[in-house]
């Protein structure tokens, strides 16, 4: 493996663990199905579909994997769907999850399939792009289903396969969805992982490359909600009212502070940001109302606590001085990735040998989150990034993941059926799951 970023990274630690050599890739297989793979990315591409809304893609999902023969659950966690393969030999169980929903974000890639969706959300008409990749993702988990049911009669142990949708969070703000509502819909009731996997494309890698990390891997994300309460007047006539916008101003500069003076970054990194604000319907109206969302990313409890209370206070001391109100509501969508020190050795060790360890790079801590932190409540988890930028492209400059312009270049569908297929053999097939 080699280092993504030196300066922010640090070496793994060597671990007396066993890891057994990955069996050989079906590579006849895997060259079988990519074509296919491709069409359904493509498919899904042209008509994505916006958290626990994913109807189509879910029922395209259920067909395919009731075509291999396997006994296949919806409905989970809304749209969710959930498929067991049952090998010919006795084994581990594990789970191989991907995220199904689009977001919105009207696209601007050109691509002849490129989405021309619209529709509202909370409340306002946008587009509906797959800007995150998660229709590679769909495309990925359904051509490794194929392959693995393919070897059904030489497979040791029992394979489910997860299509989750609402990754990007629940519709509505305070709702459950995603990961968590699969979960608690009964996922995992007769089945309990030894494992479960995970990846994602990723525009700041390169195509042909993969990168992981051990340990924390991906922050902590809340969702927050602060409205503030005025007292509604003439816009001519300030002073007859208490203006909810201008207390709003106050607290999104003062909020900064926060993290820039009363966080210790070097312990641990914070990102507090305002992504909307609304008040008001008309230009000579002060409104009663003025409501800021955004989110809150950290990497360490006891410091999401911390920044959560002092953002509050703050709040509401401004507030209080303008003879406003303020209040706070804090919904945390997902909590913090990490990768389990012994999956992260095994499932590197795989990557590495199908891919070449001079394609399997170590990741920097990202304040991105990824709700599939919720499945390590159930089992040790690992979870790694597939290079989407095309050759020729800097990735340091490639439009993001979330970018209207996010480009995926589709050789990484096949470096994603290879790692994913190569993961889950080393898994079924590898070491114990302790020394």
């Amino acid at each position: 493996m080699r280092l993504i970023a030196p300066c922010v990274c640090l070496a793994f630690a060597a671990l007396a663990l066993p890891v057994a050599a990955t069996p050989s890739l079906p590579e006849a297989r895997i060259e079988a199905v990519l074509p296919q793979v491709q069409a359904w990315r493509r498919d899904l591409h042209q008509h994505p579909e916006l958290g626990a809304k994913e109807v189509r893609t879910a029922a395209k999902v259920a067909e395919h994997l009731r075509s291999l023969g396997l006994e296949v659950r919806t409905g989970l966690g809304v749209t969710g769907v959930a498929a067991i393969l049952k090998g010919g030999k006795p084994g581990p169980r594990i789970a191989l999850r991907a995220d199904m929903d689009a977001l919105p974000v009207t696209e601007e890639t050109g691509l002849p399939f490129a989405s021309k969706v619209r529709t509202t959300y909370r409340g306002q008409d946008v587009g509906v792009m797959h800007a995150c990749g998660h229709d590679a993702h769909v495309a990925i988990l359904m051509g490794v289903a194929e392959v693995l049911a393919g070897m059904q009669s030489e497979l040791p142990g029992e394979v489910m396969f997860i299509f989750q949708p609402a990754e990007e969070g629940p519709p509505e703000p305070g709702q459950i969805a995603g990961a968590r509502a699969m979960i608690e819909d009964g996922l995992f009731a007769n089945f309990k992982p030894e494992a479960v996997f995970g990846l994602h494309v990723w525009a700041a890698l390169p195509a042909g490359t993969v990168g992981y990390r051990s340990g924390a891997t991906m922050a902590s994300a809340d969702e927050w909600v602060l409205r503030i309460r005025g007292r509604q007047t003439h816009g001519a006539r300030p002073w007859d009212g208490v203006d909810p916008i201008t207390v709003a101003a106050q607290i999104q500069l003062a909020m900064q502070s926060i993290v820039a003076r009363q966080v210790d970054v070097v312990r641990s990194p914070v990102v507090l940001t305002t992504g909307q604000m609304q008040a008001g319907v008309r230009f000579n109206i002060i409104p009663d109302e003025a409501m800021m969302t955004g989110t809150l990313r950290t990497f360490d409890a006891e410091v999401r606590r911390d920044v959560i209370a002092r953002f509050e206070r703050t709040a509401k001391a401004l507030a209080e001085a303008s003879g406003a109100t303020a209040e706070l509501t804090v919904n945390n969508n997902a909590p913090l990735t990490a990768n389990a020190a012994e999956r992260a050795e095994r499932g590197g060790a795989a990557l590495e040998s199908v891919l070449g360890d001079e394609k399997v790079v170590e990741m920097p801590l990202l304040t991105i989150a990824e709700d599939f932190s919720q499945y390590a409540t159930v089992a040790p988890t690992f979870f790694w990034f597939v290079g989407s930028t095309a050759p020729g492209i800097d990735p340091r400059t490639a439009p993001m993941n979330h970018s209207p312009k996010f480009l995926l270049d589709e050789t990484s569908l096949s470096v994603g059926v290879r790692s994913m297929t190569a993961v889950a053999l080393e898994a079924l097939n590898g070491a114990p799951s302790s020394p």
